[in-house]
């Protein structure tokens, strides 16, 4: 057994760990520690793991997922940090590091670097384009306020509305620097967004973001990625009114319009109500004005243009002599255009032939084509004849036999369609002849006298026309339909008319009934 010389006690690998472990933690329980983030990353249990880093040193660090939650600044690579919590060891790998309970930027410096940064990854996504800016409404009728309800801001810019324009406002208190200030913020505009247009709280028209001014690091909430984002998804027009004239936050660029203070915001919001009314009075002036001078011009034009048109009275009076003539010589006009019809009724008259004239021009006519046929036929069989005759001395007599049997048989069918053609001809001119018979009989008077009228003719069988000429007649004959005529005598207009004699009831004489048919009463 091998005796050693020393007195100190073995201690093994995980007492000596645990040992520098509650050494470490004893005397660096809360420290800063100043240093650049590097190598990054976010476990899927929540917890942050990174090195803080300068030009010579490397200290692991890690942030449990409980007070990630509640950092005052996101890590990310590159960023200069200050992180204050505790140091403690891993005797797993015999390494030390910090656990990390918040973070700082490191200076205005890496501040700004951190927001140049931001500011061109997020105008490389388009959230500043110029294309997503929407107009403001020109009055609108809610206005909604995103900032402190405690502060200065919301009371200027509610003076600043009453002095300019009466609106309504509706403020949504958020923190506006601190923990948990950027996500209050987005969660404000993104509230406002989300009411329904026709809801009991009514959805505001136009959004203002403002806040009083502040060093960098105050402003700063209103850099967060989580703000910009709500501001440029924003449907409602939105204003940006964070610190004042100099100064710059990214909520600015995403905004739709930026205002230099809170105050400008409200300015910007509404116009001045006392600048309208002067402009509608100035407009109801102009109108006026515009409208007396339009009717003047007009009561001038007119004037000039009456002073060219002639006297009414004149333009009438030639039109109503005129009339009076033409109206006297209505009556005369329309008693030689009923002499003239009836002068050229009675011509055509004297032209119409009765049916048996007509009858007997036909047969006259057919006779004559008869006979004409006739002729025609006979001749050209006398022709036939000497022709054959001339042939037949040329000719053998069988040839000429045969050709005389021809001939004979041409003869007979020409003298068959020739027949044919005549007795068709007669056929349609008698077809035609009876269709104009009837035609001018129901067009003669007697037609006439079968729809029911009669014919008045005096004692010399002349038509009487009208009534004088009846009563200077006397006595008439009267023609009705199928020959029937009776003779009547017309009483003058100096003639009165016989009494009717009272009407006496008769006794009915009893109807004998039928034979074989007995009474009924």
């Amino acid at each position: 057994m091998v005796q050693s010389g020393s007195n100190i006690p073995d201690l093994s690998v995980s007492e000596l760990s645990f040992a520098l472990k509650r050494m470490v933690e004893q005397g660096f329980s809360h420290v800063r520690v100043r240093g650049e983030i590097s190598g990054f990353k976010r476990a899927s249990s929540g917890h942050l793991y990174f090195a803080l880093k300068d030009d010579q040193s490397v200290l692991d660090a890690v942030c449990w997922k409980g007070s990630a939650g509640r950092l005052s600044a996101v890590p990310e690579d590159g960023l200069e940090v200050i992180a204050t919590g505790k140091l403690t060891t891993f005797p797993g790998r015999s390494k030390y590091q910090i656990v990390v309970e918040d973070i700082e930027i490191a200076g205005a410096g890496a501040l700004l670097k951190l927001l140049e940064d931001r500011k061109r990854l997020l105008a490389a996504e388009g959230l500043f384009s110029a294309e997503r800016k929407r107009p403001l409404p020109y009055l609108p009728e809610v206005i909604g306020v995103v900032t402190s309800p405690t502060g200065a801001v919301i009371r200027d810019i509610l003076h600043r509305l009453a002095d300019r324009f009466p609106r309504p406002v509706l403020v949504w208190p958020v923190l506006v620097q601190g923990e948990g200030a950027a996500v209050q913020i987005a969660a404000a505009i993104r509230g406002f967004n989300a009411l329904p247009r026709d809801g009991d709280i009514p959805r505001p028209d136009v959004l203002i973001v403002a806040r009083g001014g502040g060093s960098l690091e105050d402003l700063w909430a209103f850099n967060e990625e989580v703000v910009v984002r709500a501001a440029a998804e924003s449907a409602i027009p939105l204003i940006s009114a964070v610190g004042h004239e100099t100064d710059t936050t990214l909520i600015d660029f995403a905004s739709d319009r930026r205002a230099p203070t809170p105050t400008a915001a409200a300015e910007m919001a509404v116009p001045v109500r006392a600048d309208i009314l002067a402009e509608v009075m100035d407009d109801g002036r102009r109108l006026v004005s515009s409208m007396a001078r339009m009717l003047e011009d007009r009561r001038i034009r007119l004037e000039g243009l009456a002073r060219g048109l002639p006297d009414a009275p004149g333009l009438i009076e030639p039109m109503a002599q005129r009339l009076d003539d033409l109206a006297e010589r209505l009556p005369n006009g329309a008693q030689r255009l009923l002499g003239d019809r009836a002068q050229r009724l009675a011509n055509a008259a004297a032209r119409l032939v009765t049916p048996a004239q007509m009858l007997a021009e036909q047969s006259r006519r057919l006779e004559e084509l008869a006979t004409r046929a006739d002729g025609a036929a006979a001749r050209r069989t006398a022709l036939s004849v000497e022709r054959l005759a001339g042939l037949a001395q040329r000719l053998s007599p069988r040839t000429v036999t045969r050709l005389a049997e021809d001939g004979e048989r041409r003869l007979g069918d020409f003298n068959q369609r020739l027949t044919r053609h005549g007795n068709r001809l007669l056929g349609d001119k008698a077809d035609r002849l009876a269709e104009f018979g009837t035609r001018l009989e129901a067009n003669s008077y007697k037609g006439v006298l079968k729809r029911g009228y009669a014919v008045l003719r005096d004692g010399d069988g002349r038509l009487l026309a009208d009534g004088d000429a009846a009563r200077a007649a006397g006595r008439v004959e009267i023609e009705f339909r199928g020959e029937d005529r009776v003779s009547a005598d017309i009483l003058g207009a100096d003639t009165p008319p016989p009494s009717p004699k009272p009407a006496t009831a008769k006794p009915r004489k009893p109807v004998p009934a039928p034979p074989g048919q007995g009474e009924l009463l």
